[in-house]
């Protein structure tokens, strides 16, 4: 029997329409264009307005776009597996609201979270998923409102993040295309340096909690670019050697979107010049799980059948590590 892999078949993607600007963000604390477009490479970010609006609204408008885009019927999926850290409630998973909206009803479904590795670690457990032959089709979702854990009022992290969601789906494939490899690495300690302090069960939510501003997003930036710069760029290096490949060898680098210059070291280590390297931080910000789809998604008609393409993430936990894709499909 032919080996079965995983291929992505199809990418969707949506982010909001409101456009928060660097200008804008300065008359809310003190910062400027030059100092975030310096220091992290950020122009703009996308920002969900709304009531009762989560991450799930914007999971369901990138699924619904990737089923009209691939000729998929909602019944026809089998898995559907949501990476975000900004769920629309600690239960159900927001993946299981996405399906009911969507109206995948023959599926099961569930949330992962990874920080910003989120996606990563989905793709390669939809692959295993597709691979053992039990599923047929798999949709992977990025799906982040980072604007709903954000203080605008702390200027080390309100101008990184913005919000978006990506989906691509996995169907099997005996052609040697797909998800070729990964390598996917957690260290525990990081977690001290990249969390949300409250809000879990070990510190549940009360007045104090939310007085104190710790349901946001807390990071020790130096801490977390020094340990992003050296693993990101070491696990995509690793992949490059582990296959004998060479920086002519690969088509495109996706890196997570965090910070320009964290992108830039990691290209530089591979050998590989910017024009081979997905960047799209400057209209976006970070995403969380959502940047490295939301590429794929930008990139899309520049894509070909056999293309080698390494995907790279580093995230809270610290979570990190890179998939080897061959490209599944020509431009439409």
């Amino acid at each position: 029997m032919s080996k079965i892999n995983a291929v992505i078949t199809g990418v969707g993607a949506y982010v909001p329409d409101y456009i928060l600007t660097n200008e804008e963000l300065s008359t809310m604390v003190d910062t400027t264009d030059e100092w975030i477009m310096t220091r992290i490479g950020i122009k703009e970010r996308r920002i969900l307005k709304g009531e009762e609006q989560g991450s799930s609204e914007l999971g369901v408008r990138a699924v619904k776009q990737l089923l009209e885009k691939t000729g998929t019927s909602p019944e026809e999926v089998d898995l559907v597996i949501c990476a975000t850290v900004t769920p629309d409630m600690q239960f159900p998973a927001t993946a299981n609201i996405i399906s009911d909206k969507v109206g995948i009803n023959n599926a099961f479904s569930f949330d992962l979270n990874a920080g910003c590795s989120g996606f990563l670690y989905a793709l390669a457990t939809g692959t295993k998923y597709v691979q053992s032959g039990m599923y047929k089709k798999v949709v992977i979702i990025g799906a982040e409102k980072m604007s709903s854990i954000v203080d605008y009022t702390d200027r080390q992290t309100c101008a990184i993040f913005g919000d978006g969601s990506a989906a691509v789906l996995l169907e099997p494939t005996t052609e040697n295309v797909g998800v070729m490899d990964e390598i996917l690495r957690t260290q525990g300690f990081g977690r001290k340096h990249l969390h949300q302090k409250a809000g879990g069960s070990c510190k549940p939510a009360t007045h104090e909690t939310v007085d104190a501003r710790e349901h946001f997003i807390y990071q020790e930036g130096n801490h977390v670019f020094k340990h992003a710069v050296s693993n990101m760029a070491d696990v995509s290096v690793e992949m490059m050697e582990k296959h004998n490949m060479t920086a002519d060898d690969l088509a495109w680098l996706v890196p997570h979107q965090a910070n320009n210059r964290i992108i830039e070291a990691t290209a530089k280590r591979m050998g590989l010049a910017k024009e081979k390297v997905m960047i799209n931080i400057e209209k976006y910000g970070n995403t969380t799980s959502a940047t490295i789809p939301l590429c794929l998604w930008e990139w899309e008609d520049q894509l070909k059948k056999g293309d080698n393409i390494i995907l790279s993430g580093f995230g809270a936990g610290f979570t990190w590590g890179s998939i080897l894709l061959k490209w599944g499909y020509d431009p439409k």
